[in-house]
């Protein structure tokens, strides 16, 4: 569970990222990086495809900044994987809802901008 997210900082499980990270069910990866770092390509959630969720958010920074390209939207619904894209505020509160609805659920989190 997200218990806290800021500009530069989110507290997931009692435990502080300050990069960006993206949450499973098991473990967090933290400094996540991405080929362009405030476009989210293909190759970036490869790793989050293997898993197969049922639900892929991504939290595109506080102000909105990181963009996910429409090649890159219709390659994840193409696994039939649901995807949410919102501002990182926003995206934290939804992987909350959920996961507390039985949801495979993965966040991909940019903290920043």
């Amino acid at each position: 569970m997200i218990d806290a997210y800021d500009f530069g900082r989110i507290v997931i499980d009692g435990k502080a990222f300050t990069r960006d990270v993206i949450i499973f069910h098991d473990r967090v990866i933290d400094n996540w990086w991405r080929k362009e770092g405030h476009v989210l390509n293909r190759e970036d959630i490869e790793l989050v495809v293997k898993e197969k969720p049922e639900v892929l958010i991504v939290g595109t920074g506080k102000y909105g900044i990181m963009e996910v390209p429409a090649e890159t939207g219709e390659y994840i619904r193409s696994k039939a994987i649901e995807l949410i894209v919102e501002p990182t505020e926003k995206a934290c509160k939804e992987y909350n809802n959920k996961i507390s609805h039985d949801k495979k659920t993965v966040a991909a989190l940019h903290l920043t901008c």
